[in-house]
Parts: C-alpha cells; structure tokens; sequence
C-alpha cells in the first residue's frame, strides 16, 4: 500500500499490522481500532484522520503529517 490513495477511506478495526504505508495519502481516514502495530507510515498523511483506539505500537511515524488527528 505504498503510496496508496486512502483519502477518507473507512479502514476501521482493520488489520494493517506491518503494513508498508509509507507515503500513504490517509487524509481524513477512518482508522478507528486499526491494528497499524509495526506499520510503516514514514510520510504518510494522517491529517485529520480518526486513530481513536488504533493500536500504533512500534509504527514508524517519522515525516507523518498528522494534524487534527483525532485520537
């Protein structure tokens, strides 16, 4: 999934454990309860997207856009 158009997609409690989402497009997805532990999302953009209760657990964050992430 790198570099994937994910803008406003509903990814909810689904399983991205080690997932390369490296420069990922997740403007506005809906993470709610994703397992993202030991993802990949170095540049990815999270702005405004839902992590509430996503498991971020060894997930590499690094260069990530991430304001108004709802967590």
């Amino acid at each position: 999934l790198r570099d994937a158009d994910l803008c406003g997609a509903n990814l909810s409690d689904a399983n991205l454990r080690d997932a390369n989402l490296r420069g990922a497009d997740l403007y506005g997805a809906n993470l709610y309860g994703a397992d993202l532990r030991g993802a990949d999302l170095r540049g990815a953009d999270l702005r405004g997207a839902n992590l509430y209760g996503a498991n971020l657990i060894g997930a590499n964050l690094s260069g990530a856009e991430m304001q108004n992430v709802k967590f």
